[in-house]
């Protein structure tokens, strides 16, 4: 393959990082569904329904209002208590994430390395950038592992190195929850060889969409076993079909191929002689490699149907009654997808998706969130 289409793929789906598709799981106890609910009052007839046999409107009415008092108590007692376990939970976090200093490794226009920005940035972790050169790679000679992202997190005296974009997001994720020490986390993800479709060895990670909670964490995270399994099923398909639908459509005719590497060239790290190559000689090589990527992953003929039908298909899955599919904030899938999404801005292909389907309010409401929620840096 032709250098300045190494370099495509490095900073595009699917060089930067691998998607893998999920097997084992560890045996973790899921959160039970124990909820309780408000019950008004009732019971016999006491004493003042003895001596007033003669007023049963009265009665019934007296109490359904007392009915209503109690549950109105309870209601707002919860509602004050739900509160209160959120700032507990902000607090706790703030103060792990007060610990950690971040530096993250990346290509700035690779989805898997926005992922992690967008989770990053919603969490309101601090963290330094390096762009790294996809062409000599120098600024991550350091690691044997050599795909970004990378995230080196000094906790402390120790600083431990996240593989993998999954990975960087759910063990960041279980210590922000349980505070357990960062290096018995990682030790939950262990690094695999395997070899892949094409015949070449590759790194896949275990357990990776798994956050590492004990049950009572589980429930104040998720609330229920079918939010978590819901969240691991779409942050999955954000790796396994999703990030496949970016480099087609980008690419799909040579003047879309040829912006999509003036994008790249302008955020990316090269030097002028690289930067000149990248651009016109990336932009027909990948306009060439993506109609083998359409074959590939069976795309349709035109390839913005398939990204409009996956974009519609998640908007569905979020549904009408919640503003994301985490309820009243983002979740890791939203972060996911959002994430994915969010490196096709500036280009035509972004502009087609948010036209011609559904997805525009759920992707600004994400983005409205993110910057709320994200710290200068």
């Amino acid at each position: 393959m032709a250098p300045a289409a190494r370099v495509a793929l490095a900073l595009w789906p699917g060089g930067c990082a691998l998607a893998w598709r999920l097997g084992g799981r560890p045996q973790l106890l899921l959160p039970t569904q124990n909820r309780a609910g408000f019950a008004g009052a009732a019971g016999g007839p006491g004493p003042v329904a003895a001596t007033r046999k003669g007023s049963p409107r009265l009665l019934g009415a007296a109490a359904l209002a007392l009915g209503g008092a109690l549950g109105l108590y309870h209601t707002a007692r919860w509602h004050l208590r739900a509160q209160d376990l959120h700032a507990e939970h902000s607090a706790t976090q703030l103060s792990l994430s007060s610990h950690l200093q971040l530096t993250l490794y990346q290509y700035k226009t690779c989805p898997f390395c926005s992922k992690v920005r967008a989770f990053l940035d919603f969490h309101a972790l601090p963290y330094q950038v390096v762009e790294v050169n996809p062409v000599r790679r120098a600024e991550i000679k350091f690691s044997s592992y050599r795909k970004v992202p990378i995230l080196v997190a000094q906790v402390g005296e120790n600083s431990q190195q996240l593989n993998d974009s999954s990975v960087i997001i759910s063990a960041l994720k279980t210590y922000l929850v349980s505070g357990q020490p960062l290096e018995e986390i990682i030790a939950y993800y262990p690094a695999m060889k395997a070899v892949n479709d094409q015949g070449k060895e590759v790194t896949e990670f275990g357990n990776k969409y798994w956050l590492m909670l004990d049950e009572k964490e589980a429930q104040q995270v998720y609330g229920g076993k079918e939010a978590r399994t819901e969240e691991m099923k779409w942050r999955q398909w954000a790796d396994d079909w999703l990030v496949h639908l970016i480099s087609p459509n980008v690419y799909r005719t040579p003047t879309e191929a040829l912006a999509s590497f003036d994008y790249i060239v302008r955020e990316g790290k090269f030097g002028a002689v690289e930067g000149a190559v990248a651009k016109y000689m990336g932009a027909a090589a990948m306009y060439l490699i993506s109609k083998r990527l359409k074959s590939r992953h069976h795309l349709q003929d035109n390839v913005r149907e398939d990204l409009y039908e996956a974009a519609n298909k998640w908007v569905a899955a979020v549904g009408k009654d919640r503003p994301f599919m985490g309820g009243q904030r983002p979740n890791l899938a939203d972060l996911a997808v959002y994430g994915v999404l969010r490196v096709m801005e500036g280009l035509d292909a972004f502009d087609d998706l948010m036209q011609h389907t559904h997805i525009q309010p759920w992707y600004l409401r994400v983005e409205r969130a993110i910057t709320e929620a994200s710290p200068a840096h």
